[in-house]
């Protein structure tokens, strides 16, 4: 969601994170108020907000929410602190089960017996833990007194409850304790927080205009995807009209990187599970893969990823650094057994297309291929009018076992994409722990129109498949060197970046990739011979020296002529040319556009023009 709303304050998101998480204990402290026998799980700050897993005697409503956030006003007015109390851990354990909070002493204990380490995995709550994290059992543990309201955490806190903003108690839902399906199911209570009631406001309509731009919505309603009980979940189906949108944006990817030297390659879709092995993926993902069996009695799977395909085309043949650069490119699915809870329109899908590239170079070719990856991520969000933020993802060098290769390659090929940022003359930050287990990585992250954030873009830098592949050239001096890999990725998914496209024009596509970029609007049945005229000449327009020629139907339904245009509207079609006696006599048309303004009455040649424009400059012209 929107980071506008979060950068408007002048606090810093840790200090954000502190209110946040006070206000969930301020939320506990109010339902203990209404119902005693609460039982607590856990409640951290989140992303906007916070939650708090509870088993109650009751099951919530949102009338209930209400009547919870009344008593949280009641408790902060009272000027209630968070006094911090650290005791010992059995101490702590007898004290909950006076309590009769069972959640809390089975944290105690597990904390008691394994560390924080084992309680943050389980839970995913760092503050709910009393102890920082490590690895040994814990001795002493911290509490946080609020009222009559004791809860483990390890805070920190604001000082007391006049520092908590403006809140809201935004929904209801199950969740198991310890996200275990044997375990209990509690209801966790979200709800969201900022410092200002403006902000909260602007949050707030931001949720709103989300809810109308939701792509699941208007997927349907513009006929562009659909999904199928019978196909499954997370397995979107594309219309005539979203198979065109992917591929306009499949198209542009590829006239933007055949230039610099892309040659496409295909793949299966199946493969055998050793190609993951040997690449290190069986290892790490072997969970989230599908497995197919067949009759040859060997283990096969569908491909959840491209680059071990890949580095067997390069591994196919002898190569020589003459041949380097090989930049190989394909708009190819993948398939992931995502859980079904996650799944989420286009944005979470089982099935997902990948504008897969890969390049394998010498060393001293890395940095000048990055920089034609960069180029290529830059022309293609312009005309989206999405700005981008870029990240260095590192690995982590706390925890080496996560990662495949030395610490002398990591820094190496982390140096080296530092090279190309400084080169770019661009802003980054660098975020340790973010990179790919095979590499680090420049993220490329953008904002939409309602100023939320989706990281899409991706440069990868890959030291370790041509190691675990054994991929090799011939060097000049005659002897066999190992090649670099990038991995590159300029939309990212299809179907998320659809679904990210849909939201951030409303569904109202640019001229160039709405499906029907012009509708004829005939007054009367005796204006349809020249309705047809004005499609045939816009069907003859062409668009540089390819075949592709402008969008255009008619609407022939026996409809007033302002039904006609609200379904155009409604539709999203960029322009109503609307056809009657005047336009005939004089061969012209009135041009409407969808925003409700009325462009005049126009030539043929000068709408065909207009259209044309903005088709091959990918940007829509001024309304009025």
């Amino acid at each position: 969601m929107g980071t506008a709303v979060e950068a408007a304050g002048k606090h810093t998101q840790q200090e954000l994170d502190r209110m946040r998480h006070s206000t969930a204990h301020l939320m506990a402290a109010a339902v203990q108020a209404i119902w005693p026998e609460a039982k607590f799980g856990v409640g951290p700050a989140i992303k906007h907000g916070f939650y708090y897993d509870m088993d109650l005697p009751v099951a919530l409503t949102p009338k209930d929410l209400e009547r919870i956030e009344k008593k949280m006003r009641e408790l902060k007015n009272k000027k209630l602190g968070y006094k911090r109390i650290e005791i010992g851990v059995d101490e702590a354990i007898e004290e909950m089960s006076k309590r009769n909070q069972p959640y809390k002493v089975e944290l105690l204990k597990l904390l008691k017996e394994r560390g924080s380490t084992a309680v943050v995995q389980e839970t995913g709550d760092a503050e709910a833990i009393g102890v920082s994290e490590g690895q040994g059992g814990a001795e002493i543990v911290s509490f946080y007194e609020t009222g009559d309201f004791l809860d483990l955490c390890r805070g920190p806190h604001v000082n007391d409850t006049t520092e908590i903003g403006a809140f809201k108690l935004m929904s209801i839902a199950g969740a198991y304790w310890r996200g275990n399906e044997k375990n209990p199911q509690l209801q966790r209570l979200y709800g969201t927080a900022f410092y200002s009631k403006e902000e909260l406001d602007q949050y707030l309509w931001l949720l709103e205009e989300s809810k109308k731009r939701d792509h699941r919505r208007l997927g349907m309603e513009l006929d562009l995807f659909t999904f199928s009980d019978l196909v499954g979940a997370g397995l979107p189906l594309f219309t005539a009209k979203g198979t065109l949108v992917r591929d306009l944006l499949e198209e542009f990817v590829q006239s933007l990187q055949e230039p610099l030297g892309y040659q496409r390659v295909h793949i299966p879709h199946i493969t055998k599970n050793d190609l993951y092995k040997t690449s290190g993926h069986w290892d790490k993902f072997q969970e989230d893969i599908f497995h197919v069996s067949g009759k040859s009695g060997e283990d096969f799977c569908m491909k959840p990823m491209n680059c071990p395909h890949h580095t067997q085309i390069y591994a196919s043949r002898l190569r020589s650094y003459r041949e380097l650069p090989i930049r190989m490119s394909e708009v190819t699915s993948v398939y992931r057994d995502e859980l079904p809870g996650t799944l989420h329109g286009l944005s979470r899908v089982r099935a997902i297309t990948q504008d897969d590239g890969h390049v394998f170079c010498t060393p001293d070719q890395v940095q000048e291929e990055a920089l034609r990856i960069y180029s290529i991520i830059e022309d293609f969000y312009k005309p989206f009018d999405m700005k981008l933020t870029v990240r260095l993802s590192l690995w982590d060098e706390e925890h080496p076992e996560k990662y495949l290769g030395t610490p002398e390659l990591w820094n190496s090929a982390q140096d080296q994409l530092r090279q190309v940022l400084k080169f770019k003359g661009v802003e980054w930050v660098e975020e340790a722990g973010e990179a790919a287990f095979y590499g680090p990585k420049i993220d490329f992250t953008v904002l939409d129109a309602l100023e939320r954030e989706w990281q899409l873009a991706t440069i990868q830098l890959d030291f370790n498949l041509p190691e675990r592949f054994d991929l090799q050239y011939t060097a000049p001096d005659g002897q066999a060197t190992r090649p670099v890999m990038l991995h590159r990725a300029i939309l990212g998914s299809v179907e998320r970046f659809m679904s990210i496209l849909i939201e951030h024009y409303a569904g109202a596509f640019p001229t160039w990739l709405s499906p029907v970029q012009a509708m004829v609007i005939p007054i009367a049945d005796r204006h349809l011979d020249y309705a047809h005229e004005v499609r045939k000449t816009l069907l003859g327009v062409r668009l540089n020296s390819s075949r592709e020629t402008i969008r255009v139907e008619i609407d022939e339904a026996r409809e007033s002529m302002q039904k006609k245009i609200r379904n155009a509207q409604l539709q999203k079609i960029p322009y109503m040319l609307v056809v009657g006696d005047k336009e005939a006599e004089t061969r012209t048309v009135a041009l409407r556009h969808r925003s409700g303004s009325n462009l005049g009455t126009l030539s043929l040649d000068a709408i065909a023009e207009r259209i044309k424009t903005e088709i091959l400059t990918r940007a829509d012209l001024p309304r009025e």
